[in-house]
């Protein structure tokens, strides 16, 4: 069964391929078919591998490697392509299939207009279906990849797909831009990647020659203590390459600019793909990184910080995607967070769920702006709940499993991360409960400033009319595992109140891979503790934003009033974007301007266009001499020729 896993890579590419060539005569229906049909056949794929994971023998501890042919050979170095099977790279070949095939349905009907409401030719048409099928294959390829070149070529691979997606109304500046911003801030974490795998080669010798996760991690336990510095360094390359990718500090200003591009490439890059990259890479790289507390510290750390920074900025964002944006950075900081304090399974647990709410909130979004004409500012919105009630309860639904609220996907997930972290480090543990708190509270300000109260605008909301069928039913999907994706992984203290003895599905699931982790366990009661700790902290983050918005109480609108000081520092974005640009971008332009000025004007072009001047005047000089008198001509060759003779009667 599992033999035939290749496929799950032909089906994408395949797609990708015959809208490529023939998109044009397919039309518009027909690529939607062949590009939904592709990623619907790698899911049915992903699902079989799944079930042959299951059905391995006890003595494969979950793990089957496939290899299709060798790809290089060179000295020590052997690489074949192959693909590794086992339980974390299912999980994540089934987040990308499944929430990826119904961004593909939603953007079958949300791609026959475009942002400005005119009709797409078939051939743009067919060029974004085949980029992203192009995004899935390169994403299946990094997760299922057995050595860390493979991994390499995915993850350059979805760093082009996303450049081609976030760019692809190319004729807007903003865009074109947005795309530029993204592949180069990736750059700087992939050149990360690349110095990583190239240490791990030389420091492991021979031994490291597949590049493989399986024989480098074979071989750690033979490395001395001389080597330790060496790992700290591998792994903060490799934390480097996290943070470009899942947009973490120093390196998450790419991603709400990424925003430029339409609304299914937005749920496809912040739910099922590219960003979630850097947290699967920690976690295949466990090995590396539990012989390296300091790094492990790093990493939850970054994680830490950069939720607490992405959800105070989103407190005051007026674009609602822009504010899910934000919102996706703080909660790939949960995960950074949880994978930094070894709960690997509760940091796939949160990318899971918040796969399916963060998908079902974008293409919400992206519903609610068709319906409005390409606006977003939910500043001009208000009343939209009787307009869009389909929207209205998707985008709800969505909210309240990113706020957090008890018993929805969000809940379970988060809070896991959250009771780990308590027992591991206090100081993250209440960043992480004050960063819980903030995010109930912009989801629900986005909820109700978006849907509730009057009309800002009324002729955005009298022109308002709820989207296709094509658009709002298959969000309903997204929102059923918005809702209950979170059972599987139910925490035993709760399980066991209703004497269900394994209720952690997917830690189970998932045990094989991190087997030799060991996950601390506090009391029962201690646990149930905590859960209602967070139940209380989200829910009071409702409240609050109910009383301000909602209500309009006057102690909410006081509490405003006592962190307006602020305001501007969140609206600036801390002016990260501007130190950047003035500490890095704007002399680095100078300094190209330099060159530009100097080396190749003054010293390239200066000696190219020199030696052409020397060449031209002598060729001006040796013209002058052919003047066609033959008498001339004759004194030339006489006077030539006593000098030769000369020449050799005193040397010769």
């Amino acid at each position: 069964m599992l033999n035939y896993s290749w496929l799950i890579l032909l089906f994408p590419a395949a797609g990708a391929v015959i809208n490529a060539f023939w998109g044009r005569r397919l039309g518009r229906r027909g690529v939607a078919v062949v590009a939904n049909l592709a990623v619907l056949a790698a899911l049915i794929m992903a699902l079989i591998m799944a079930a042959g994971v299951r059905s391995l023998p006890a003595a494969a501890h979950g793990r089957y490697e496939l290899t299709l042919w060798q790809w290089i050979g060179v000295g020590d170095l052997q690489v074949d392509l192959a693909l590794l099977i086992d339980p974390l790279s299912v999980v994540m070949a089934l987040v990308v299939t499944g929430v990826g095939f119904i961004i593909h349905l939603y953007a079958a009907t949300y791609m026959k207009l475009d942002d400005e409401h005119h009709p797409l030719d078939a051939r743009r048409y067919a060029r974004f279906f085949v980029y992203l099928n192009f995004f899935i294959l390169m994403m299946l390829t990094l997760v299922l990849a057995n050595n860390f070149l493979q991994l390499y070529v995915g993850w350059e691979g979805v760093g082009l797909a996303s450049y081609l997606l976030i760019g692809f109304w190319f004729h807007k500046p903003s865009a074109a831009e947005a795309g530029k911003k993204a592949f180069i801030v990736n750059r700087i974490g992939d050149f990360g990647l690349a110095l990583a795998i190239m240490w791990l080669f030389f420091l492991f010798g021979k031994s490291a020659g597949s590049l493989g996760f399986h024989d480098l991690f074979a071989q750690l336990e033979t490395l001395s203590a001389q080597n330790s510095p060496a790992l700290v360094g591998i792994t903060l390359l490799l934390l480097l390459a996290a943070t470009g990718k899942s947009a973490q500090i120093p390196l998450f200003v790419w991603l709400p600019d990424a925003m430029e591009g339409p609304s299914p490439v937005s749920a496809l890059i912040h739910a099922a793909t590219m960003v979630t990259a850097g947290v699967y890479m920690i976690a295949r790289t466990h090995p590396l990184y539990e012989m390296t507390p300091a790094s492990m510290t790093a990493v939850a750390w970054i994680g830490g910080l950069t939720a607490l920074l992405a959800a105070s900025i989103a407190l005051v964002q007026t674009d609602l995607k822009r504010i899910l944006a934000y919102s996706t950075i703080s909660q790939l900081g949960y995960m950074f967070l949880g994978v930094g304090v070894g709960a690997y399974a509760a940091g796939i647990f949160h990318l899971t769920t918040h796969a399916f709410y963060k998908a079902l909130l974008f293409l919400a979004a992206g519903s609610v702006m068709h319906a409005l004409h390409g606006e977003l500012n939910i500043d001009r919105m208000g009343g939209l709940r009787a307009k869009l009630p389909r929207t209205y309860a998707q985008f709800l639904i969505g909210a309240a499993a990113l706020a957090g609220l008890p018993l929805l996907a969000g809940f379970w997930s988060k809070d896991e991360i959250l009771y780990i972290t308590y027992q591991k480090n206090m100081p993250l543990y209440i960043i992480g409960l004050f960063t819980a708190f903030l995010t109930a509270f912009y989801s629900f300000r986005a909820v109700f400033r978006a849907f509730h109260g009057a009309p800002r605008d009324h002729h955005l909301h009298d022109h308002a009319a709820e989207q296709p069928a094509g658009m709002t039913r298959p969000l309903w999907v997204l929102a059923a595992g918005a809702l209950f994706a979170g059972l599987i992984g139910i925490p035993a203290a709760v399980g066991g109140l209703f004497g269900v003895e394994h209720s952690h599905l997917l830690e189970a699931w998932l045990h094989p891979v991190f087997a030799n982790v060991q996950t601390p366990h506090l009391p029962a009661w201690w646990e149930l503790g905590l859960l209602g700790a967070s139940s209380l902290i989200a829910l009071a983050g409702l409240g609050l934003a109910y009383a301000r918005y909602v209500r309009q109480a006057g102690w909410a609108l006081r509490l405003q009033r006592l962190f307006s000081p602020v305001q501007p520092l969140l609206e600036h974005k801390y002016w990260i974007d501007e130190i950047y640009m003035a500490a890095i971008v704007t002399p680095l332009r100078r300094l190209a301007r330099f060159f530009y000025t100097f080396g190749d004007q003054t010293v390239i072009e200066g000696a190219v266009n020199g030696l052409g001047r020397v060449t031209a005047g002598a060729g001006v000089a040796v013209a002058r001499l052919q003047s066609g008198v033959v008498g001339l001509y004759a004194l030339s060759l006489l006077l030539g020729a006593v000098g030769l003779l000369g020449f050799f009667l005193l040397f010769g």
